[in-house]
């Protein structure tokens, strides 16, 4: 994990509306960073107004083209991110949208690792077949950008223990750990199911044995 020591600071900040393609509507802000450690071109969505005295619900979501822009029903990326920009824009926080395909092995990678899920493999196997760790995901940049924002406390929209774990470590007061939903699929249940036997994943088993993968 690189040192969390220099400070970054906020490049520009512009209003994007937002459109999904079952209809829903919301304005964000982006905001661009400068300094972030990894020198990646990360960017924070600001949603809603939080009340005041309130923890800002934050999303870390790693970017996946697949499934967030090509609708691939082999994850859940793209419903967790249409559903963590409602939920945050109804309470108010941010979601940070991270140059992290693949859980930080790349486009290319990933889709190799997808041929080898074809071949009987789970997620975390292929990616070590490859050569290549099961995640190679660093949130320093997360912890800058949040603190580049002003942010020091959060409530976490995650199923993933590890991301509030470096959060904690890198000086980010993680409040409360919130669930997403469950959008498990006939293509994704094994996806899915990997992900909560080998890194504790909180989703209930008991809903992906009802798709077949028990």
């Amino acid at each position: 994990m690189p040192d969390f020591t220099a400070a970054a600071t906020q490049r520009a900040r512009v209003r994007v509306p937002l459109r999904f393609h079952d209809g829903y509507r919301v304005d964000a802000e982006l905001v661009t960073f400068h300094g972030l450690a990894d020198g990646q071109e990360h960017v924070a969505a600001v949603l809603g107004d939080p009340a005041p005295g309130t923890t800002p619900l934050v999303r870390l979501h790693s970017e996946c083209l697949t499934g967030d822009v090509f609708g691939s029903a082999r994850c859940d990326c793209g419903p967790q991110l249409r559903e963590a920009v409602e939920r945050i824009a109804e309470r108010g926080g941010v979601l940070l949208y991270l140059r992290q395909e693949g859980r930080g092995i790349g486009l290319y990678n990933k889709l190799d690792a997808y041929a080898l899920q074809d071949q009987g493999l789970d997620t975390y196997a292929a990616n070590a077949a490859l050569g290549l760790p099961e995640d190679a995901r660093d949130y320093t940049a997360a912890a800058q950008m949040l603190t580049a924002l002003g942010i020091g406390e959060v409530d976490l929209l995650s199923n993933n223990p590890d991301k509030a774990g470096q959060l904690r470590a890198l000086g980010i007061e993680v409040r409360d750990r919130v669930p997403t939903g469950v959008f498990a699929t006939p293509d994704n249940v094994r996806y899915l199911r990997a992900k909560v036997l080998q890194t504790q994943h909180t989703l209930p088993l008991g809903d992906l044995a009802e798709l077949g993968v028990g």
